[in-house]
């Protein structure tokens, strides 16, 4: 495992690890994953994950396809959003480019997409439905997650999210800022070409988890990340409920923990 950490800290029950670099961390923070599933894998038959898809992902999921040693044919691969209205096979998709990083890369048990066929408006409230019962059928072991630049887990957007959230998996409005991210994140040309709407495992569905690993690297995300980190627990930023999950490891690398230690939350 590598141990090249600038810092390490704890907050409320977050442990947070800052990396020099974005590499360091996507490694560091697959070699932590990469040891806990090797444990699960010793003492239970199968281990269920959630994924996230973003560009802030890429280290760590190429850092854990690459891993030797691991049964992978006992592990169910899951993801947290995807976008209303895409077709199947557009390359926006989440489902497609987690598959390019990694469930195309790896021997899974099971890959299960979430809207893996055509989602409209008309019909998402029952695949989200439909999603969220293949999850109940036992607890998910792991979550790979990241933070957004208005501080969402998945798509829980600061108007959408819910503590409280009734459902495991509901569709979505999304908010301008969560759009824009994904034009300065290259992963559209332009505003409007970003769907408005889209399907997300809700808060409690992801904090129902045992086990988080979060993933958060660039300068875009440093006042997103001192706000989970300092700012109150509350719905106007979403990332903030981490701090009450009893195993959650946040991986930052010096820019996204910038704002954090000048504020001296981080020392």
């Amino acid at each position: 495992m590598t141990d090249n950490a600038v810092l390490s800290s704890t907050v409320d029950r977050m442990e947070v690890v800052v990396l020099p670099d974005r590499p360091a961390m996507g490694r560091r923070a697959a070699d932590d994953a990469i040891a806990h599933l090797k444990q699960l894998l010793a003492s239970q038959d199968t281990v269920r994950m959630v994924f996230a898809a973003a560009p802030s992902q890429s280290e760590f999921l190429e850092a854990l396809a690459s891993a030797e040693g691991i049964d992978w044919s006992r592990v169910i691969a899951f993801h947290m959003d995807e976008y209303v209205g895409l077709p199947v096979g557009a390359s926006e998709r989440f489902g497609q480019w987690l598959r390019r990083f990694v469930f195309d890369k790896i021997g899974f048990a099971e890959v299960h997409l979430l809207g893996a066929e055509d989602v409209t408006q008309a019909d998402a409230a029952e695949v989200a439905a439909a999603y969220a019962a293949k999850l109940a059928e036992a607890p998910i072991d792991i979550v790979c997650a990241g933070i957004g630049v208005n501080g969402h887990i998945a798509f829980n957007d600061p108007p959408v999210a819910d503590f409280d959230d009734a459902l495991a998996v509901k569709v979505v409005e999304l908010d301008d800022v969560c759009r824009q991210q994904q034009v300065d994140d290259e992963c559209f040309a332009t505003f409007d070409d970003v769907p408005t709407h889209a399907l997300t495992l809700t808060v409690p569905r992801l904090m129902d988890s045992a086990r988080i690993f979060c993933i958060v690297p660039a300068a875009g995300k440093a006042a997103a990340v001192a706000q989970t980190l300092a700012g109150p627990i509350e719905e106007a930023c979403p990332a903030s409920i981490l701090r009450r999950h009893p195993a959650v490891t946040l991986y930052l690398d010096r820019d996204s923990a910038s704002a954090a230690i000048a504020a001296g939350t981080l020392s």
